[in-house]
């Protein structure tokens, strides 16, 4: 059976922020849930009641603040008991600077105008996630492997054979940033070749920022994945 997915683009920065269910009136999981007010929330929170979803957990893909910007409020407004981030990218959640540059960390202050709730406190619930793990969330198998590169603790998730959540470790056409503090390309390069280009073609991806694409048109269409399979990522 298909999963039921879900896509609401936060206004900053277009994170998308993906939700996966195994159909309507089922368990869901929130990943990614990015920078917005009080509006994005509810435009996030209206899906699922639509749906008429439960959400169980939210997965966060990467510790950058535009991923997980509206994580406590979204956990407070719908009741969501778990969230998930890896280990190495844990402590970016209460000290999303750490990930920042000077240029960037000008964004911080204005952020916090948006939501007026303590959004760099430790969430509830928060769960480590290892490097490699195969876990049910939602009545789903979620195959998460971590995907240094971006970030030392970005993760992508294989659910139920049929989608690849990639975060900022691929896009349609491209890959995240590894210029910014705590990135890596040569832990990128690795990652693309050994993480990612071992999956499956089949498999519908789902990235953090801009379109769906699949796995067959990037194994053959995008650039840095074939660079990295030779070797020369960091020549582009």
């Amino acid at each position: 059976m298909a999963l039921l997915i879900e896509n609401i683009v936060a206004p900053y920065y277009g994170t998308n922020c993906w939700i996966l269910s195994s159909g309507i009136g089922q368990e869901c999981v929130v990943i990614d849930p990015g920078i917005g007010d009080h509006k994005f929330v509810e435009e996030i929170k209206n899906v699922i009641l639509e749906k008429r979803l439960k959400a169980s957990a939210i997965l966060i893909t990467h510790g950058h603040v535009d991923h997980f910007f509206t994580l406590i409020p979204l956990q407070s407004d719908v009741g969501i008991p778990k969230a998930f981030i890896h280990k190495s990218d844990r402590e970016l959640l209460t000290s999303p600077h750490l990930a920042l540059t000077q240029e960037t960390n000008t964004l911080l202050p204005r952020l916090n105008k948006l939501i007026p709730s303590p959004v760099f406190e430790e969430p509830v619930g928060i769960t480590e996630l290892p490097n490699d793990v195969e876990m049910q969330l939602a009545g789903m198998k979620f195959r998460i492997t971590n995907t240094p590169g971006h970030t030392p603790g970005s993760v992508i998730a294989t659910v139920d054979n049929q989608v690849l959540v990639s975060g900022d470790t691929l896009f349609a056409g491209a890959i995240g940033r590894t210029d910014l503090p705590r990135g890596s390309i040569s832990e990128m390069e690795e990652s693309l070749r050994e993480k990612i280009l071992t999956l499956p073609e089949e498999l519908q991806l789902l990235p953090g920022h801009g379109p769906m694409s699949r796995l067959e048109i990037e194994f053959k269409m995008n650039p840095y994945l074939k660079a990295a399979a030779k070797g020369r990522l960091s020549t582009i």
